[in-house]
C-alpha cells in the first residue's frame, strides 16, 4: 500500500529503488539481490537499514541455495547511503518505514510498505531456521515479480 492506502499498480521496474529494513542484514539485502537478479542492468538497486547490523549466515545460506551470493554484503544505515535519489523506497519493517517517511518528507519519491516478518527472531535447529529464511526469500521473490511485472528471464 502507498502512503494514502492506495494499492500501487503493477508496473515496469523503476530506474532506482531502495529496499530498507531494520538492520540491512536479512530482508533488504535479499530483496535487493533478487531485484538485481530478475532485472539485470535495468534498475539501480541499493539496500539500507535503520541501523547497520551484522551479516546473517542464515540469509547467506538461503540465498546461496538459489544460486545468489550475498556473502560480501556489508550492512549500511540510511545515514551511510551515498545516494538518496530513488524513484521508490520499499520498506520491509515498520521501523524502516518510519525512517523512510522522515527521509523523504521533502523529496518526490514513492514509499511502499511491504510488511515482512524478521526471520532472525525464529528459533529452533538449523533446518527450522532455514525454513523461515526461505519463506521470506520466496515471499520477496513473488512480491518483486508481481509488483514490477516480471516477464521472464533469469529465474531461480
Amino acid at each position: 500500500m502507498s502512503l494514502l492506502g492506495i494499492k500501487p499498480e503493477i508496473s515496469d521496474p523503476p530506474g532506482a529503488i531502495l529496499f530498507a529494513c531494520s538492520l540491512n542484514a536479512v530482508r533488504s539485502p535479499m530483496a535487493a539481490t533478487l531485484m538485481k537478479h530478475l532485472f539485470p542492468g535495468r534498475v539501480y538497486v541499493e539496500s539500507a537499514g535503520v541501523r547497520p547490523g551484522d551479516a546473517d549466515g542464515f540469509a547467506i545460506a538461503a540465498m546461496y541455495e538459489i544460486g545468489l551470493d550475498i556473502s560480501g554484503h556489508k550492512p549500511v544505515s540510511f545515514d551511510e547511503l551515498a545516494d538518496t535519489s530513488f524513484d521508490i523506497i520499499v520498506t520491509l519493517s515498520p521501523e524502516a518505514h518510519h525512517q523512510a517517511l522522515e527521509l523523504t518528507r521533502t523529496m518526490a519519491v514513492d514509499v511502499e510498505y511491504w510488511p515482512s516478518m524478521d526471520p532472525s527472531i525464529a528459533s529452533g535447529n538449523r533446518e527450522n531456521m532455514l525454513v523461515t529464511y526461505r519463506a521470506i526469500r520466496d515471499q520477496l521473490m513473488k512480491k518483486i515479480k508481481t509488483r514490477f511485472d516480471w516477464k521472464g528471464g533469469p529465474d531461480v
